[in-house]
């Protein structure tokens, strides 16, 4: 398959899903000194770049903001044909989307067919195309990605997740962000927690506020294996030899709680939510 069928595909199936995700996926924090209250109590007329509407020419405006083009399909005499071309007010809420593309995310246990970073490509496209269906602009935050809006928007973002090129880390990249936006995180979030403590940290001053969400194998949550098994690591981590993992699951399932109760203290501090998804599920 092309890749733009793989998009296509890809945005269909967001849809599908995206019609199905809970309110708590979807529900994205307003900022109240940018966006009005109500579904599209936003959408008026203001300074931006983005069209919003043709009206006539009234006494007080400039001769500037006529748009002669939308003047002359009227067929009209002046100033009665004349038209003014507004554009919408820019307090659209933007949404900075992220999906860790790190090794780990490659991963998959043999109780689930997909690994973690296929699951978080499609919540990621599926809440992109709620948010945008609802008319607000979707941002990946990626180097070099701007605002999207529209099925096009929809579209664009499946295209570059498609050929996006394997992540360092499992990390955000420090990308200008608009202040006052909301950010959604998705990946395992199983690095230090003082790593991640410093980038929701530096999130938070610019300020935005957001969800992360911890997408997990259920065998990384459960640990289900017994016997002598070694572990290979993935990120440059090594392998870890376990003579009887049923004698270290008690403590394993202790280390992730731990690590799952770190996350969402650091996003308490920094004003975000926490929320957690196994891939069989």
């Amino acid at each position: 398959h092309s890749p733009a069928s793989h998009a296509t595909t890809g945005a269909r199936r967001a849809e599908a899903l995206g019609a199905r995700l809970p309110p708590l996926l979807v529900a994205a924090e307003r900022v109240a000194s940018t966006v009005a209250q109500g579904v599209h109590g936003r959408r008026r007329v203001g300074q931006g770049d983005s069209f919003w509407q043709f009206r006539p020419f009234v006494v007080g405006d400039t001769i500037a903001r006529i748009d002669w083009r939308q003047s002359a399909k009227s067929g009209r005499t002046a100033p009665h044909g004349w038209f003014v071309r507004e554009t919408e007010w820019e307090a659209a809420q933007t949404v900075g989307l992220w999906r860790d593309s790190s090794p780990s995310m490659r991963w998959h246990s043999r109780l689930v067919p997909l690994e973690k970073r296929e699951r978080a490509t499609l919540l990621l496209l599926a809440l992109a195309a709620l948010l945008l269906r609802g008319g607000e602009r979707v941002m990946l935050i990626a180097p070099d990605e701007r605002p999207l809006a529209g099925r096009a928007g929809l579209d664009r973002l499946a295209a570059t997740l498609d050929s996006e090129a394997p992540a360092e880390t499992g990390l955000p990249p420090r990308v200008r962000l608009p202040r006052h936006a909301s950010v959604v995180l998705i990946g395992d979030f199983l690095a230090p927690l003082d790593e991640i403590q410093a980038e929701i940290g530096r999130l938070s001053t610019v300020p935005v506020s957001g969800t992360m969400l911890q997408v997990l194998d259920p065998a990384e949550v459960e640990l289900p294996y017994s016997g002598r098994i070694r572990f290979r690591g993935v990120e440059h981590d090594g392998d870890t030899l376990i003579p009887r993992v049923e004698s270290v699951r008690t403590a394993y399932a202790a280390r992730l709680k731990a690590q799952q109760s770190g996350l969402a203290a650091i996003c308490a501090a920094a004003g975000f939510s926490f929320a957690t998804h196994r891939t069989d599920h």
